[in-house]
């Protein structure tokens, strides 16, 4: 899947730009422990396992930007939900996503949400996620645990909740070709990065005013006309 990470999570091109908020509290966040050798270690978090009768398709869900996670979070809840942060032009993004969206097949008694951190900035200053993709691991509505692994596949992911909540993946999922095509994008999206082009555009400004300013001065002092003439 490719190891590394993009960030600031919201300083993308496709940040948009807005009025201030108030930004809450960081939530505290227990970072993810190496796997150990004791295979009846208790698991961390005790989930509640949703029904899944009457269920009978199992895929992500991916956040507007006008739909809040804490909607979706249920904090009188035992449930886990696994929630990723990307951002469409994040090329670490685009990798992770065939094997984030083969996860709820994996684990139909969990629930997992997809949303982007760019348009979802007050989010990201919350749980601190600063680069992504970020993914955490929540109960109700309390972040228990975060992936750190570098080795983002389904393979690793299916690990890292296994560890954390002791439910085991069903072992017959796999990648398939719907995956790369969706719910998360796998292809990257191509945008404007607005920080950038104000930059230069400030740069270039200063430069012009700096030169005029230059020549300006030049004129106005005696002698200077003369012997630019001669």
């Amino acid at each position: 899947a490719g190891a590394g990470t993009c960030g600031p999570a919201g300083s993308g091109p496709a940040a948009p730009s807005g009025p201030a908020r108030e930004q809450p509290a960081l939530e505290p966040v227990l970072p993810e422990e190496p796997n150990g050798t004791d295979g009846a270690k208790a698991p961390k978090v005790n989930c509640e396992e949703r029904n899944t009768t009457g269920i009978e398709r199992f895929t992500l869900q991916i956040l507007n930007v006008s739909q809040d996670l804490m909607e979706f979070l249920n904090p009188n809840s035992s449930d886990c939900t696994l929630v990723l942060f990307y951002t469409p032009w994040c090329r670490f993004s685009a990798s992770l996503a065939p094997h984030f969206n083969s996860l709820p097949r994996a684990f139909p008694t969990l629930r997992f949400l997809a949303l982007d951190a760019s348009q979802h900035s007050s989010l990201s200053t919350r749980f601190g996620t600063v680069a992504v993709p970020n993914i955490l691991l929540f109960q109700g509505a309390k972040p228990m645990a975060r992936f750190n692994h570098t080795d983002r596949t389904l393979e690793t992911l299916k690990d890292f909740i296994f560890n954390q909540t002791g439910i085991e993946a069903k072992s017959d999922v796999a990648v398939t070709k719907e995956d790369w095509e969706g719910p998360l994008p796998s292809v990257l999206t191509k945008g404007i990065d607005w920080l950038l082009l104000f930059s230069v555009l400030f740069l270039a400004s200063f430069v012009l005013y700096a030169t005029l300013r230059t020549e300006s001065i030049r004129w106005l002092i005696p002698g200077q006309e003369h012997e630019h003439q001669e």
